[in-house]
């Protein structure tokens, strides 16, 4: 599948309020049913999109580092966590790590991660469409819809999906 970030970010601008609708229909579903139905929606959109062809979570997000990450990639890069931090990262009104510039300073030009093996958990789970409990974490999902085309296009098949089932 073909990814045209110009034309994903116009398509979400326009499609806004339909997404809140969508995401208050799932907050009426099954906690086992609504997981169960992201698990497979997950699986099928990620057997036709590549992250390497987009990467815009790379070019506009940032994820938290929690202090493990910052001590196995500074152990990598030979810096110290300390200046880790003073280079990469800062304390957000969260209390959390994140990055202090888009794109992410690890991304290559080939949309590729120069920390791929050691890269935060954050990462390593984006977009986290395939978690248990998905049903906490609809507000995180919904946001990660405008930024990430493989969410929006598993909520889109999820909604559908739920759609179909209620007919």
């Amino acid at each position: 599948m073909e990814i045209n970030l110009k034309k994903y970010r116009k398509d979400i601008d326009d499609t806004k309020k339909e997404r809140k609708k969508i995401f208050k229909s799932f907050q009426k579903v099954k906690s086992g049913t609504l997981d169960r139905i992201f698990e497979e929606k997950h699986e099928e959109v990620f057997e036709i999109i590549d992250c390497l062809e987009c990467a815009n979570c790379c070019k506009t997000a940032t994820p938290v580092f929690k202090n493990k990450d910052i001590e196995t990639i500074s152990k990598r890069l030979r810096i110290k966590p300390k200046d880790f931090i003073e280079k990469y990262v800062y304390l957000d009104h969260e209390n959390d790590f994140v990055l202090k510039k888009t794109p992410c300073s690890f991304l290559n030009k080939d949309n590729t991660c120069s920390i791929y093996d050691i890269r935060p958990a954050a990462c390593a789970g984006y977009p986290h469409t395939n978690r248990r409990k998905i049903n906490s974490m609809l507000e995180l999902t919904e946001k990660n819809t405008t930024i990430c085309p493989a969410a929006n296009e598993i909520v889109k098949r999820v909604f559908a999906e739920l759609e179909n089932k209620s007919k």
